[in-house]
């Protein structure tokens, strides 16, 4: 074979590659509870096996119109999902709980019931998807408890909400991973602990109808949660 015959073949094989390897750029609305624990490790992973690809991040913690916000997908617990969405789990169950610090807990008599919250400061969440101001959902063996709360503070982000309780303003229901470790070795105290019940963890959504391209469906499959152990999420 001729040498510019050698050469013409090689750039076809290596465009063929090129096309047949998903690229482009992938829109996402993000909640902001699963950016760092959840999304950002998968995405991590992902862009640096697949150069290609682009991706973009939106956090909002509202339940965001895809399609009319022109955007390929989005990730938020799997109890908020309209049921038109395919969704695809991408970490485990999730459970909120109750947190303050040492200080702000000194001399009090802690909650034991949910309802006890009404005599203590918290930290109020403001969260579009839920109506405004949120309610914390409590449940134990099948009796649930939705309380509104009030305190000094109302936020948009759970990092504020979380700060707030560190300076010892009140109460704060923030996402277990969160606090977790400065509950096990005592900077935080969990109160309510019995009527904190998990549920469905994050999912990544997108329209049933909607055309998946390439480059999306190895975020879906780069992403989605295979079970503890499982090393997909590292």
């Amino acid at each position: 074979m001729a040498p510019h015959f050698a050469a013409i073949d090689a750039a076809v094989d290596a465009l063929g590659e090129s096309l047949a390897r998903p690229s482009g750029l992938v829109r996402l609305t993000v909640d902001e509870g699963c950016v760092d624990t959840v999304v950002w490790p998968g995405l991590r992973r992902i862009l640096r096996a697949w150069p290609e690809i682009q991706v973009e991040v939106l956090v909002d913690n509202g339940l965001v119109d895809i399609v009319a916000a022109g955007l390929d997908a989005g990730v938020r617990s799997g109890d908020i999902l309209a049921r038109d969405m395919v969704a695809v789990p991408i970490g485990p169950d999730l459970r909120m709980v109750v947190v303050a610090t040492p200080a702000f807990c000194g001399g009090r008599e802690l909650p034991r019931h949910p309802r006890d919250l009404a005599a203590h400061p918290c930290i109020n969440f403001r969260l579009p998807t839920r109506g405004g101001i949120y309610a914390w959902e409590f449940s134990r063996g099948g009796d649930a408890q939705r309380m509104r709360v009030e305190g000094p503070v109302t936020v948009n982000t759970l990092a504020l909400a979380e700060q707030a309780m560190r300076d010892d303003l009140g109460f704060a229901f923030l996402p277990e991973s969160v606090v977790a470790a400065d509950i096990a070795t005592g900077r935080l105290v969990q109160v309510l602990d019995e009527w904190c019940e998990p549920y469905p963890g994050y999912h990544l959504y997108y329209p049933s109808r909607a055309h998946v391209s390439p480059a999306l469906r190895v975020v879906i499959d780069g992403l989605r949660w295979r079970g503890e152990g499982s090393g997909d999420q590292a």
